[in-house]
């Protein structure tokens, strides 16, 4: 198992489990020292995760679901994601998700992607709650699940003012939002898994936590397969 790997699945994974929407009991137990050592076990919990974990590594013959490569293309995008084929990733999830209700996956087959965006936007029910009632609770859920960037404006010890663009429904498209500042955390407990942040700092959000500081060109790719996923929830719109 590579350490890397399993540490930047735990940068990403620990925000829901934290709340209590994913992954099992205990969620501090992925800030511990030496929390490397179980993370397989515990990333096999999430099980909406792990099922593209498991899938890009097969598809890219990598023996390791925690690869580093393996993990940064289902939370961030990558290359990898290309060698992964939409209808055998739809196959896969029809296998593990039988008797979910809700989402579009289902008729997928032609534009799933093994990539973080598509479980909140097609397989999770909210985008389609918000297309047929405009339901905010529903543009909330999503707007804080997703993956989204922002910059670091300010740093008060074990949280952070950052400069981000919420996602923005009009009734009949979504779309980014005009920039806000929203109050976020990077540390908890004296605890975190990142070494810290500064002004000025690209982030990635997860919840209302900061996961990591990424390069210029990995908000790109968070960005633009996020934008991939609107047009195709705007397109069912239409």
């Amino acid at each position: 198992m590579s350490a890397a790997g399993a540490m930047l699945f735990a940068r990403y994974a620990y925000p829901p489990n934290e709340l209590g929407y994913c992954g099992p009991q205990d969620a501090e137990a992925l800030l511990r020292p030496g929390a490397v050592a179980g993370m397989e076990e515990r990333a096999r919990q999430f099980e909406g995760a792990w099922s593209y974990l498991e899938f890009l590594a097969e598809s890219a013959g990598v023996p390791d679901p925690l690869d580093v490569r393996v993990v940064e293309a289902y939370w961030i995008g990558n290359e990898l994601l290309e060698s992964a084929d939409p209808g055998a990733l739809v196959e896969r999830l029809l296998d593990r998700f039988r008797g979910q209700t809700g989402g579009t996956w289902r008729e997928a087959a032609h534009r799933a992607v093994a990539h973080h965006s598509f479980q909140v936007f097609d397989v999770y029910p909210w985008a389609g709650l918000l297309r047929t009632t405009g339901n905010p609770t529903a543009l909330s859920v999503l707007d804080q699940c997703r993956i989204r960037t922002g910059v670091v404006i300010g740093v008060d010890g074990e949280s952070a003012t950052v400069e981000s663009r919420p996602l923005s429904w009009t009734g009949k498209a979504l779309a980014p939002g005009r920039p806000r500042r929203e109050p976020v955390r990077w540390s908890t407990g004296g605890r975190s898994l990142i070494a810290g942040v500064c002004p000025g700092d690209l982030v990635a959000l997860h919840w209302d936590w900061i996961c990591d500081v990424l390069t210029e060109e990995q908000a790109t790719r968070i960005e633009s397969l996020e934008g991939h996923r609107h047009s195709e929830v705007n397109a069912l719109v239409a």
